[in-house]
């Protein structure tokens, strides 16, 4: 069963139709896409998942639990998190500080904060900087303080916004690298990107949005091959 099901999701704004009967699962384990042009509805569809929209119709289920109507802390403590498309980082904070804001709100019994905290920054390559000012960081780096401040509440279910947006080509071969390992320990990750060589590379299953439907659905090989995914969206990306 998958751990994070979106049944037939509508989220309308007026007479605008954001999201429109949206069904998709993300498995426990695995790297699932979810791309689209711009205005598309992915974002929206995030903010469904997590809490900070409430949808027109459709349900949210984790692990079979339907969470449609929790709070977005109740979702979090419950074992879903996320990151935005802009940078949300505590600049004036020390990169270790902004993970151990996360590691003392999600902290088990019996486990120090501060170590938990450090082992994110290992994880995705942030030790040597923890005792810099987060605003001092380069963009990659950023992106990889807030995966790493994600990590820190301990989630079962990873939603990345635009996760690869600023990175150079380097930067986003490391962060497919460390997306590879999360998904190897288990983690279920639901990743919005532009970066279509990125999503191509670390998804096993892609959903397709455009203009708040689906389009098209399945591994990366058929995807790039579908016609009506080309049209409204790999085509203008190539």
């Amino acid at each position: 069963m998958p751990i994070l099901e979106v049944r037939e999701l509508s989220v309308r704004f007026g007479g605008h139709m954001a999201v429109d009967e949206v069904s998709l699962s993300v498995e426990q384990g695995s790297i699932t896409g979810l791309i689209g042009p711009n205005g598309a509805g992915k974002t929206t569809t995030f903010n469904v998942i997590t809490g900070l929209q409430a949808p027109t119709r459709g349900r949210v289920l984790l692990d079979g639990t339907d969470i449609t109507s929790l709070s977005a802390p109740k979702r979090a403590r419950a074992g879903v998190a996320r990151t935005f498309q802009r940078l949300e980082l505590f600049g004036s904070l020390t990169v270790l500080d902004n993970v151990l804001t996360a590691a003392e709100l999600n902290k088990v019994a019996g486990e120090d904060p501060h170590h938990a905290a450090l082992d994110q920054l290992e994880r995705v390559g942030l030790s040597d900087v923890a005792r810099t000012r987060a605003d001092s960081l380069s963009t990659g780096n950023a992106r990889l303080l807030e995966l790493a401040r994600a990590l820190a509440c301990r989630p079962r279910v990873l939603l990345l916004d635009e996760p690869a947006s600023g990175l150079d080509d380097e930067e986003s071969a490391r962060f497919a690298e460390i997306l590879a390992e999360l998904a190897a320990d288990g983690l279920a990750i639901l990743l919005v990107e532009h970066d279509v060589p990125l999503v191509m590379d670390v998804c096993s299953q892609i959903y397709v949005l455009d203009f708040g439907r689906i389009i098209a659905q399945g591994p990366p090989q058929e995807i790039q091959q579908n016609e009506s995914v080309l049209n409204a969206y790999l085509g203008s990306a190539s």
